[in-house]
């Protein structure tokens, strides 16, 4: 039996100021194309499918869209709800879309509820378990107020439904943080007071565990036990934190005992992101030899200019029209604010003050002159406290 997993699609989002729907029309339209090439059984989506609870209309008419090119081509697709989604938006009329080999988990009725796949090995039970927020499902699943009490009564539901079917393989969608995972700064944080993270083990039994909402690929070991969990991580990039990471779907066959391939399937969709540091001057210099390729690239540039340039921006994008994100972080050492904060007291010169602002801004201390300037405002606004203005 072959499997796609793919997670966190996020449709709606935008990278930094730059709209990326584009960009993921043209990812699934790839992984439908993928599926049909592969011969896939079914094709699995473990959560965050949207970017909001309430997504735009576009992203609304793509994920439509989807679906119907996807049951026009007789490829099954499990989807199941993660913390971005509103579960019952995005479950909305999942009994009228399974008869068309839709089939939405975004409920926990539906825990009990598998996808049965055939194969010359026997049937493979495909469960799905939405997101779960602890105060919000641990009352009906029994369970205390953490992420791994919830997911474990969830599981402990799969297993014994799963023991009662008679199905020796079994595959679970679940959006969660699993303990041992690596994310990135796109990732919405579901860790609250502690309870965010749960325990790889609460999965043990399962004979795949596909895993969404940490947008990097990789695996989460389990010792000692057969059960293999894995992320397949987010299709596209959505922050520069992932600029070098390769965005992939995973492939994965199972056999009479378990799983015997998985594969990373890279994603040829949307532009690659670069970042680079440098004086602006140097940076503008390069941008016809060893940075030309930024040209076709998002581009982060740290300039590390000792002030800030003029129009820095509009420069950059001159060169590197997809220049999203400028930051400045100039050449030297900056002192820590904690320890400038801790210098202030009442008494403290009100000049001492504004320049310890203007080097947390400009992350330089002002000049001479600068200064001169900022006594004089100073003794002018003083002057017209003690006048009453």
């Amino acid at each position: 039996m072959r499997l796609l997993h793919t997670s966190d699609w996020h449709l709606g989002r935008s990278l930094a100021s730059a709209p990326q729907l584009d960009a993921q029309a043209e990812f699934l339209t790839w992984l439908l194309e993928l599926a049909v090439e592969r011969e896939v059984d079914a094709v699995l989506v473990a959560g965050d499918v949207y970017d909001r609870a309430v997504p735009p209309v576009e992203a609304v008419r793509l994920l439509d869209d989807t679906f119907l090119a996807f049951a026009s081509a007789g490829v099954p697709l499990v989807v199941v709800s993660g913390n971005h989604d509103s579960a019952v938006r995005l479950g909305f009329g999942r009994g009228l879309a399974r008869a068309s080999g839709i089939h939405l988990r975004t409920t926990l009725d539906a825990l009990t509820d598998p996808v049965v796949l055939a194969d010359e090995h026997g049937d493979v039970g495909v469960y799905g378990i939405p997101y779960l927020l602890p105060d919000a499902v641990m009352a009906e699943l029994a369970a205390e107020r953490s992420h791994t009490s919830v997911l474990r009564a969830a599981a402990d539901r799969i297993r014994a439904d799963a023991a009662q079917r008679g199905l020796s393989r079994t595959v679970v969608l679940s959006h969660a943080f699993v303990a041992g995972g690596a994310g990135a700064d796109s990732e919405r944080d579901i860790r609250v007071g502690g309870i965010g993270d749960a325990h790889a083990a609460v999965f043990d039994g399962i004979t795949y565990v596909a895993l969404g909402h940490l947008h990097r690929p990789q695996d989460i070991r389990l010792g000692g036990s057969s059960t293999v969990l894995r992320y397949s991580g987010s299709p596209l990039p959505y922050s520069f934190s992932e600029s070098g990471d390769v965005k992939s779907v995973t492939l994965l066959e199972l056999d009479d005992a378990g799983v015997a391939v998985v594969e990373a399937v890279p994603v040829p969709a949307g532009r690659p992101l670069r970042e680079v540091r440098g004086r602006l001057e140097e940076l503008l210099a390069r941008a016809g030899t060893d940075l030309a390729g930024l040209a076709e690239c998002y581009v982060r540039v740290v300039l590390s200019d000792p002030s800030r340039p003029a129009s820095p921006m509009e420069r950059l994008r001159a060169v590197w029209p997809h220049t999203l994100v400028l930051d400045f972080e100039p050449d030297g050492v900056r002192p820590d604010p904690d320890t400038d904060l801790a210098r202030l007291t009442r008494t403290t010169d009100p000049v001492e003050v504004c320049s310890l602002f203007v080097e947390f801004v400009d992350r330089v201390p002002p000049t001479a002159d600068e200064v001169r300037v900022l006594r004089e405002v100073v003794e002018l606004a003083q002057r017209g406290e003690e006048a009453g203005v």
